[in-house]
């Protein structure tokens, strides 16, 4: 893989309601990762940070050319872990819960081609800017989301729903963990953004792209999302990752079947 020059910035803020800031990121060179824990003090902000330190692991002993089945390997370290903790505590104080979404994004070697690897669990997101245009990658895995895909409701309607909060995939549910990964070539990237929904739940995507199009330092970028998460109301814990390939080369060949069909096969069928 080709040496790239990275450069990143990131912030977080326990926000104007909750006591604990239950989000943990991690920042370490080609590996980036934001998750957001729920269950509470000792619950939610253990089981990201047991998240976090899993994919410290693998940035420690990071081999591009495996990033696939790395990346897979820490979420299931990390789901192992996660039970083990909440079985303990339940134990001792029944229905107690702790769990956490996350998502990632690691630079891997794929056939000599430096791409993106991107994974996601839960509601928070993965979002580019390519040509001065916002995308969300990651697909929440949530109940307003199945309902807006099954045409239920509209995504306006959503931001009201009554259970836009529950989420349907989650490191820590006993049912298993099944992480969504994307596989996107290095130019189609010029900016890349992992945040908690304590930032997307607060401020409008026109906004995020306002900000991430504006403030040309990633590390201004992050500080700038997560204040305006704040200032809209700072309802829950904000995270944000902001993520430049410096001296980027675009690149606008995407065959989006080919790279599903070689990440399947580096997962060994595990998507």
């Amino acid at each position: 893989m080709r040496n790239v020059d990275l450069h990143h910035g990131a912030s977080s803020d326990v926000g104007l309601v909750r006591k604990v800031n239950e989000d943990s990121f991690l920042v370490a060179p080609p590996v980036f990762v934001v998750a957001d824990g729920m269950g509470g003090h000792s619950g939610g902000d253990v089981a990201s940070q047991m998240v976090v330190e899993e994919f410290q692991r693998l940035a420690e002993a990071y081999d591009p050319a495996r990033g696939a089945e790395q990346v897979a390997d820490a979420f299931a370290r990390a789901q192992a872990r996660i039970i083990d903790f909440g079985n303990a505590h339940r134990a001792m104080t029944p229905g107690w819960h702790a769990g956490t979404t996350a998502v990632v994004a690691v630079l891997v070697d794929d056939n000599g081609v430096t791409k993106w690897l991107l994974a996601n669990l839960g509601d928070s997101r993965i979002y580019r800017i390519t040509e001065g245009r916002l995308e969300q990658i990651s697909v929440d895995h949530s109940v307003v989301q199945e309902l807006i895909d099954s045409g239920q409701i509209t995504a306006e309607e959503a931001a009201m729903h009554p259970e836009r909060h529950v989420i349907t995939r989650a490191l820590g549910s006993p049912e298993g963990i099944q992480p969504d990964f994307f596989l996107l070539p290095l130019g189609s990237v010029e900016r890349l953004l992992l945040c908690s929904d304590g930032v997307t739940g607060m401020i409008e995507d026109k906004e995020i792209e306002e900000i991430l199009e504006s403030v040309a330092d990633p590390r201004d970028a992050a500080d700038r999302l997560v204040r305006a998460a704040v200032a809209a109301g700072g309802r829950d814990n904000a995270t944000a990752v902001v993520v430049d390939v410096v001296g980027l080369v675009k690149d606008a060949s995407y065959d989006s079947q080919r790279q599903l069909e070689s990440l399947e096969s580096k997962l060994g069928g595990r998507l």
